[in-house]
């Protein structure tokens, strides 16, 4: 996509973005200013509303391989207790048209530069304002504005529930973040076929500030080809995702994921496919990296909350055939589309029976990741991992 193809793009996102915030907040006065209310017209409800609530992760971790060596020369496995995710949801409607997220987001530092290296610290995840576009559009339109939902990875894990295991296959492996800050809009096709969101984001992710004038494109489509039909078949929904960005004027940072998805009573599964391109400078000889991976995985369940996790995932993180650095290789004629990163993960977990929207689940599983013709060793760990939402 060049500058100019760029630009056009830019100015028809701001236009939907801008109208439907004019729309959301110029639009209410006018059309209820203008129309006289038929006879026995309930007006919605306009009341302010504050919602509180919660999301946490524990976990117990062994890893049994490889081994490390402790302060005094001995081989053990190392294990331990952790909490990876404590979200605090504070949401809410100002009236019925404009409502509200903050989610503080308390997590471990894992930067070994970082003099809090090790600590739970705490930062924003999610902080944005939101014009619902109900009375104009489709149940469930709105625009968003702040630090919010990235388009591909929340509408995801809501199907995918077991984000509390681990990360998705594109965030795992750092192609992209959850939560970034931007301006967003999200539209529903009617009769349940299918959404759509766009939206313009700083690209560097929720936990990292703007660092230069770059800005990422992010655009999924969904469809639900079969909406109406048999009701087996109305959890079938295909998905594209595009994320344009760059890290600097013509260094690209590019992804695409086609992914098809299928819930039912019974099974709950998923296909994605990813196609990256890195290119962190536009100096002369500086690489363009293409990488390419997928994720399959599948949930069987029965209707008395056990569950089995069974997911694979599989990554060329250079699909370039020259010769890869004696450093990551195992030998001198090792190249880059050699090189694969795998994972899999089997898991059984058992869902609590609740009322509402309470959700709390524990998780016993194995995640192997295994290296070709890369000098990594392979690591293996046990964990259980829990759940609570509400």
């Amino acid at each position: 996509m060049n500058d100019k193809q760029k630009n056009s793009m830019w100015i028809r996102l701001c236009s939907i973005v801008a109208a439907g915030m004019l729309v959301a907040t110029v639009g209410p006065g006018f059309l209820y200013g203008q129309v006289t209310p038929a006879a026995g017209y309930t007006p919605p409800d306009n009341t302010p509303k504050i919602s509180v609530g919660a999301t946490i992760f524990p976990n117990y971790t062994l890893q049994a391989h490889p081994q490390i060596t402790d302060a005094d020369g001995n081989k053990v496995r190392a294990n331990g207790f952790d909490v990876s995710r404590n979200y605090i949801n504070i949401t809410g409607n100002i009236s019925h048209f404009i409502a509200f997220r903050i989610t503080p987001d308390i997590s471990r530092e894992n930067n070994t530069a970082s003099s809090l290296s090790g600590s739970l610290v705490f930062r924003v995840k999610y902080a944005y304002l939101q014009a619902n576009l109900d009375d104009w559009l489709t149940r469930g339109s709105y625009v968003k504005l702040g630090v919010q939902q990235t388009p591909y990875l929340d509408y995801t894990e809501g199907i995918y529930r077991y984000r509390f295991q681990g990360t998705m296959f594109a965030e795992r492996n750092g192609y992209f973040s959850s939560a970034d800050a931007g301006a967003s809009f999200h539209y529903n096709f009617p009769s349940n076929y299918g959404d759509l969101h766009v939206g313009i984001y700083n690209g560097e992710g929720y936990s990292k500030p703007e660092v230069n004038d770059q800005k990422a494109i992010m655009i999924r489509a969904t469809i639900r080809p079969l909406a109406t039909g048999a009701p087996e078949l109305r959890g079938l929904r295909a998905s594209v995702f595009y994320d344009g960005d760059n890290y600097l004027k013509d260094s690209e940072r590019k992804r695409l994921i086609a992914q098809a998805t299928f819930e039912h009573k019974y099974l709950v599964a998923g296909f994605e496919f990813l196609d990256a391109h890195d290119q962190t400078s536009a100096k002369p000889g500086t690489a363009n990296v293409a990488s390419r991976g997928y994720s399959i995985w599948a949930t069987p369940r029965t209707t008395k909350g056990w569950e089995a996790l069974l997911r694979y995932d599989h990554l060329t993180p250079n699909t370039s055939s020259t010769f890869a650095p004696l450093a990551t290789a195992p030998n001198a004629t090792t190249t880059f589309d050699s090189q694969k990163r795998n994972r899999r993960i089997v898991g059984i977990a058992y869902w609590f029976p609740h009322e509402g929207s309470v959700t709390s689940a524990l998780l016993f599983d194995y995640d192997a990741q295994m290296f070709d013709n890369i000098t990594t060793q392979p690591v293996r760990t046990f964990a259980l991992h829990g759940l609570i939402n509400f």
